[in-house]
């Protein structure tokens, strides 16, 4: 019988998923954002919700939650994104420890400056 030292238990599957799911909601949500707030709604395709009914929408708790969720995910797919570019691309896979912390260190922050935004609002 052939026993192995135990594997060591890494975060790394769970910052994949925060990696994919990051992708799907910037890949579904953002786009539709940037279009109707950044294009349709300055043209005038369509008539702009006013501002108080934006802060109505905005102060629903499940919005807040929705766009906390998609702030979350889009800051961690980011932080995985760009360590991989600066680990493999730039050849700096020897500070993998460094670049992780302030990849996902900067997510982390983004993160709480997102939440404090959205309970303040």
């Amino acid at each position: 019988m052939n026993r192995s030292a135990p594997q060591r238990k890494t975060p790394e599957p769970f910052l994949w998923l925060l990696f994919s799911a990051g992708g799907m909601a910037a890949a579904l949500i953002l786009p539709v954002l940037l279009l109707l707030f950044g294009v349709v709604f300055p043209l005038g395709l369509v008539d702009a919700p006013d501002h108080a009914h934006l802060l109505a929408l905005v102060r629903n708790p499940l919005t807040k939650l929705v766009l906390f969720g998609v702030c979350v995910l889009a800051l961690f797919h980011f932080a995985h994104r760009f360590r991989f570019t600066v680990e493999h691309g730039l050849k700096l896979g020897r500070f993998d420890g460094v670049i992780a912390l302030c990849c996902y260190g900067a997510a982390v922050l983004g993160s709480v400056a997102a939440g404090w935004v959205l309970l303040t609002a």
